[in-house]
């Protein structure tokens, strides 16, 4: 990730990214909730796109709110991704080092603890990152290093929202998102009709539309669904 920022592209092009990358509505939950217990059975991990306010985000929120309908007696906590989530895209490496920091602190601490991965937008991004295997080829020397491989034996289940495309990332100068190979099968990716964002199209509502599509709700029987895997294996 370099030092370009969406305000050397020009006026019309930073209106177009925010519109894309922001949400229509604000967050509901405006910071990071308590877990359940000191450590929870599930904690879902989420970072905000572009634009929201400090927290899960609106996407977050609903999918968080999704997840904890599904598991049952789980006990289950929430940990926003602590970071500036602005159109400035190289901002976003604090974010992939707070929530690779935190993933790794809970499986060292929290050793019985399942974490469910999530991100929407620039966010979607952020957690892509922190899966990947190796440091993207163009990253500056400062990037985050990737988590040690056995932290993935925590992770029950990643799910992705609008994640912008190789397209989208090399428009603005970023390296492609990869994720790492413990994580792939582990990985779901949602991307809406029309999204310009994580596809090819043109609708720029579409890029909002995570909630009222059901997306959000298969993301969450997704997830909850590889919980079930992990307890019983």
């Amino acid at each position: 990730m370099n030092t370009r920022t969406l305000a050397r592209l020009g006026g019309a092009a930073v209106v177009g990214v925010c519109a894309l990358l922001t949400t229509p509505a604000p967050s509901v939950s405006a910071a990071p909730s308590a877990t359940a217990a000191a450590c929870p059975d599930v904690e879902a991990v989420f970072a905000r796109g572009t634009g929201e306010a400090p927290g899960a985000g609106f996407f977050g929120d609903a999918f968080i709110d999704a997840l904890r309908s599904k598991i049952g007696t789980k006990s289950m906590g929430v940990y926003a991704v602590n970071y500036p989530a602005s159109p400035d895209f190289p901002t976003a490496m604090v974010g992939i080092q707070d929530a690779a920091n935190h993933i790794t602190q809970m499986a060292a601490s929290c050793t019985q603890t399942k974490e469910v991965l999530g991100g929407f937008s620039q966010g979607a991004a952020v957690m892509g990152f922190v899966t990947s295997a190796a440091v993207p080829d163009g990253a500056p020397s400062d990037v985050p290093q990737p988590m040690p491989p056995e932290v993935a034996n925590h992770v029950a289940a990643v799910t992705l929202f609008g994640t912008p495309s190789t397209r989208f990332m090399t428009q603005f100068g970023q390296p492609t998102i990869v994720i790492g190979p413990p994580y792939v099968a582990k990985t779901t990716e949602y991307c809406a009709e029309g999204d310009p964002v994580c596809g090819d199209g043109g609708e720029f509502g579409a890029h909002n539309a995570y909630v009222d599509n059901g997306m959000i709700d298969q993301a969450a029987s997704f997830a909850a669904s590889r919980l079930s895997a992990a307890t019983t294996s």
